[in-house]
């Protein structure tokens, strides 16, 4: 509440016509457009990888082939499960401490680093697919401890460069590079793999990944009084909106955070958006090809940017920050997405109206990342861990894995989807909040919202 009156006292014009912070947001996009393309690139190139014309043979089989055949590698669908479950593993170990080590040293240099080593690690992914299954399994897990990084990092550079009253649209408008790098990377690498073959999809991918990052350590600095190009007034501007920036050492409030219902209230819906997310993204090209027979070009989704107006609901104070993130986190979550997915399993194998419905599904879905996407850092701004991929890393990749690819077997990942989705919902509408918790403030700002809070009850009373 303090850093939204100062926001609203301080709150002028800037005079540059491009902002430093506008100029981080656009990077930051295109670095998670950069990123998510090397997360999805491989549910696509799978499709031409592998063989699905010849039966594995059996394990008693005195066929042995020196080198994979040229129709495409012998992966049954349990394998193919787990080496698209594989970045997963990798990306659930850095999520917390890959928090933890930006808030204390800054989160540009995890950032670049994150995208920079996957990159290099996605040009050897050929390299690891020739080498047999355990090595692709193994460099796409490293390729996800990497990658674990970078959302905490962008958590962490946002807490000291958005203003209150920005911190929707800049942090919606650096995020949403994601879902633009999914539905990009998706209809292109299916034109790649169809055109210059598999194995361009990666050197592609992997080379982009290492120009944007070029970019990223020539330009970006962690915080606007380092930086060397910001102009005087956008640097007050940001440093007498967002207040005081006291960093949070080492020490930690382990205790008070596991036993925090509003911090458990942003992870668990996290994690139910983020089943179905992954569930779409890592196999869907996998069931179009297989269940509606699409081929690699017809892969292909809308996208949309998801509305930036929840800055204007709480500038106005037409509505507080708790309810702002929930109307977004509902219009996001809620009933039409989880519909949209219910629906896509009545339309059986017409493909205009699968691809309509998912493609609404995701776009609206989009909204959210004005609603729980962002709660963390009004809760905690201090403590910027990304909490949403404690226990997702695995399930999606791992239950498609299992399943059989039937049109059946699908319609039951989609209710379950859906079904998941609305529970998240339904957590952090009962228990989600906007407020600053007590262990996330530090000693002065709890004396002062509790004498705050006794001021109150008096006047009460």
């Amino acid at each position: 509440a303090e850093s939204l009156e100062l926001s609203l006292n301080n709150k002028k014009d800037v005079s540059s016509c491009c902002p430093v912070r506008l100029n981080l947001a656009i990077l930051m996009f295109f670095g998670f457009a950069v990123v998510y393309a090397l997360r999805v690139n491989l549910s696509v190139a799978m499709v031409a990888m592998v063989n699905t014309t010849e039966p594995v043979p059996a394990p008693n089989s005195s066929v042995i082939h020196a080198c994979p055949l040229p129709s495409g590698y012998l992966w049954d669908s349990e394998t193919q499960g787990w080496l698209l479950g594989a970045f997963f593993f990798g990306y659930l170990g850095t999520q917390i401490p890959g928090g933890y080590l930006a808030g204390h040293y800054g989160g540009s240099m995890f950032l670049g680093l994150g995208v920079l080593g996957t990159a290099i690690l996605t040009l050897l992914t050929p390299l690891a697919a020739q080498l047999g299954s355990h090595w692709l399994f193994a460099l796409r897990a490293l390729e996800g401890f990497g990658e674990g990084v970078t959302f905490p990092a962008m958590m962490a550079m946002w807490a000291r460069w958005a203003p209150p009253l920005e911190r929707s649209r800049l942090m919606t408008l650096s995020g949403s590079g994601a879902n633009f790098g999914a539905f990009v990377s998706l209809p292109l690498t299916g034109y790649i793999c169809q055109t210059l073959g598999w194995p361009s999809v990666f050197y592609i991918c992997g080379g982009v990944g290492c120009l944007w990052a070029l970019f990223w350590f020539a330009l970006v600095y962690d915080d606007p009084r380092t930086h060397r190009r910001i102009s005087k007034e956008e640097c007050d501007y940001i440093i007498n909106s967002i207040g005081p920036q006291v960093g949070h050492g080492w020490s930690v409030p382990l205790v008070p955070m596991l036993l925090s219902v509003r911090l458990w209230a942003i992870i668990i819906p996290q994690m139910c958006f983020n089943w179905s997310y992954y569930t779409l993204f890592t196999s869907l090209p996998t069931y179009m090809n297989i269940i509606l027979h699409f081929d690699l070009k017809s892969v292909r989704f809308g996208f949309a940017s998801s509305s930036v107006s929840s800055d204007f609901l709480i500038e106005r104070r037409v509505f507080s920050v708790t309810v702002v993130r929930k109307l977004f986190t509902l219009a996001g979550e809620g009933t039409l997405p989880a519909a949209l997915l219910v629906a896509v399993t009545f339309v059986g194998c017409n493909h205009v109206l699968t691809v309509t419905f998912l493609t609404l599904s995701t776009t609206i879905a989009a909204t959210s990342s004005c609603g729980v996407f962002i709660n963390q850092i009004d809760i905690a701004p201090r403590w910027v861990l990304r909490g949403d991929d404690i226990i997702r890393a695995t399930p999606p990749g791992r239950l498609l894995g299992q399943q059989q690819h039937t049109l059946a077997g699908w319609k039951k990942v989609f209710w379950v989807a859906a079904g998941i989705n609305l529970c998240g919902v339904l957590v952090y509408t009962i228990f989600g909040s906007g407020e600053i918790q007590p262990w996330a403030m530090t000693e002065e700002e709890r004396e002062e919202a509790e004498d705050k809070a006794k001021r109150s009850r008096s006047i009460s009373t």
